[in-house]
């Protein structure tokens, strides 16, 4: 999990680094151009111009661009509910309940490591074959449950994380330029429009720039936290079942689990057909 995470925080980086080079390349002068006398000259600034103007709080939202992008795209791998609640693996280990072949169950666990098949193994290692108690049982997966999901949702987390502190930093250079932009005034008057338009420019750039930062983080969180509760919730309502499953098995003996294949309506219905024929 972490090497990947590393590889695709590196390749961002990379590709983050190879656009802002690329942007300060765009912003050299291409060579002298004539200029109409008529037509005032209309200087447009580039990424690297916008960069420099915000100051160094650039560098810290820069940061949290990349590793909220990086969570962002690392969740869309991993979140998944099949990847988490594993269904081929649950309805065999449900076969071996049915069974009471706990020790197969617990070895199929093992050998098919998943979210759930960790968390179903884990119960299932504390019965004990002279007397099990599916009471225990049920306690062990609730406990193994909160440790299995608790990792993964860390790094849910720091999507609140980026998108509570990216607009704060904003603010700060925001406040930052806005000083600078009255001390400027206080110091050379207000015909300095020069260097009150880079101080206001300082202010407006690292607003938007936190902006653009946090909500995307926060739009994110929230879809990958409720995406996560529907994977907690499915995880609860499977042990749910296969305790329900052991117990009735303790009770009665093994339970033999027939798989219903419902026949076609039309092949069902055309029997009755034939015979309205034929009648």
């Amino acid at each position: 999990m972490k090497k990947r995470l590393l590889t695709i925080l590196s390749i961002l980086a990379m590709a983050f680094t190879a656009q802002f080079a690329f942007a300060q390349a765009a912003d050299a002068p291409a060579g002298d151009a004539p200029a109409k006398p008529d037509q005032p000259k209309v200087v447009e600034k580039s990424l690297a111009d916008m960069w420099r103007a915000g100051g160094w709080t650039m560098y810290p939202l820069g940061f949290f661009g990349i590793f909220g992008t990086t969570l962002i795209v690392y969740n869309f791998i991993v979140v998944r509910k099949k990847k988490f609640l594993n269904p081929d693996g649950v309805k065999q280990v449900e076969k071996y309940i049915n069974a009471l072949q706990i020790q197969e169950a617990v070895d199929y666990c093992e050998k098919n490591p998943s979210p759930i098949t960790n968390i179903i193994g884990s119960g299932l290692a504390r019965a004990d074959v002279r007397g099990i108690d599916a009471d225990e049982v049920s306690t062990a997966m609730e406990e193994a449950s909160a440790a299995e999901f608790a990792d993964p949702y860390v790094l849910i987390n720091y999507l609140s994380v980026i998108a509570s502190l990216a607009p704060m930093l904003g603010l700060y250079g925001t406040v930052s330029g806005m000083v600078k932009a009255f001390n400027t005034i206080a110091t050379e008057g207000a015909g300095s429009a020069s260097k009150l338009a880079d101080n206001i420019s300082e202010a407006l750039i690292t607003t938007a720039a936190g902006m653009i930062v946090g909500i995307p983080s926060m739009f994110f969180f929230f879809y990958f936290k409720n995406k996560y509760g529907a994977i907690i919730s499915g995880a609860s309502s499977i042990i749910g079942d296969l305790v329900f499953n052991l117990k009735t098995c303790l009770k009665y003996g093994p339970q033999e689990v027939e798989e219903t294949v419902e026949a076609p309506v039309e092949e069902a219905a055309a029997p009755a057909a034939e015979e309205t024929q034929q009648q």
